[in-house]
């Protein structure tokens, strides 16, 4: 068993060797003090990812410009013995980090850079083609399309839900009345899902993963849909999970909620990490840089891109500290 197994107790998986709007202002990072946050003290790593990497093979079905009808033919008889023309998707390369409890970290990047893709992993529902995954206890994975059943109401996508987390019947008695205060949808919460708004069903979604009080919670997307008022008292819950010693992880588009609601961020381009370091510094980075994409300033961008990657490269992260005493699961 390696030292990381022996000290976090989970090894999760392992594998063989549209944007906000924008401003000018978005890269004028001087002239606003910068938001770290609610800080709580950290402790030991609860989350390391290892030199992870994620491919796929997808088939092409575009037909290349300029193929004779007899290249088509034979294709055809191809496809028929099994055969099919296909490329590799990397959406993860070589990533690798450590989180410590009391951490709130943040993932941003553009549509296809392996954000969600490395959430999923980190909860253990995909496998990497290389690396491993390491984790103090199981996370609890909150996306906007988790599963809920839209002809249940409310309530009772609320019991499964807490249910399905390891909670007793008791215990899914006690905390009834904490996520329909979280939740915040008023008498629609004993109507049926599939009534919902989007924003309604991501605020329940959050409420049901936030009252189990999870120590590692991962939240993709979950929290874009809200309003301002629903996402203050999402803020709030977070803090508490991570005063508690909880790591939360979360994937959103929305740069600035990642600089509003996380103490750290990292930047996926492509699969690659970028830039990780403090949520308010790596998210506004990434807002300038997507800015200047928006705009067509190609060669700009570009250079940001690589100016980040240059800081990333000249600054090791620094040494893990001593990791907590190791959870198993049941």
């Amino acid at each position: 068993m390696s030292n990381l197994e022996s000290h976090l107790g989970t090894e999760l998986v392992s594998g063989d060797p549209g944007e906000e709007p924008l401003g000018p202002d978005v890269g004028d990072v001087s002239e606003d003090s910068p938001r770290k946050g609610i800080e709580v003290p950290l402790g030991g790593p609860t989350v390391v990812v290892q030199d992870l990497s994620v491919h796929y093979r997808v088939p092409v079905s575009a037909r290349p410009d300029g193929r004779t009808e007899e290249q088509g033919r034979g294709r055809a008889v191809l496809r028929r013995l099994g055969w099919s023309r296909s490329v590799t998707v990397r959406a993860v390369r070589q990533v690798s980090f450590v989180v410590r409890s009391g951490e709130s970290v943040g993932v941003v990047g553009h549509n296809g850079s392996g954000k969600s893709t490395l959430l999923r992993v980190i909860a253990g529902l995909e496998t990497p083609t290389h690396g491993r995954v390491f984790a103090s206890s199981t996370p609890a994975f909150l996306g906007i399309n988790a599963a809920l059943l839209p002809e249940l109401s409310g309530r009772q996508n609320v019991r499964i839900g807490l249910l399905a987390m390891g909670k007793t019947p008791p215990e899914v008695q006690r905390l009834m009345s904490d996520v329909v205060t979280l939740a915040d949808i008023g008498d629609s919460i004993d109507l049926p899902m599939k009534t919902y708004s989007t924003g309604m069903a991501g605020r329940l979604r959050f409420a049901i993963s936030a009252s189990a009080r999870p120590d590692i919670l991962l939240i993709d997307e979950a929290l874009a849909a809200g309003d301002a008022a629903s996402k203050e008292r999402a803020e709030a819950r977070m803090a508490e999970i991570r005063k508690e010693a909880g790591t939360i992880f979360l994937v959103s588009h929305a740069a600035q909620t990642i600089e509003e609601m996380c103490t750290r961020a990292i930047w996926l381009h492509q699969g690659e990490l970028i830039a990780d370091g403090p949520a308010y510094e790596t998210a506004r980075a990434y807002r300038w840089w997507a800015w200047n994409v928006a705009k067509g300033e190609h060669d700009k961008a570009t250079g940001l891109l690589e100016d980040a990657r240059a800081r990333r490269t000249e600054t090791p992260p620094p040494p893990a500290p001593p990791a907590p005493t190791a959870k198993r699961n049941p």
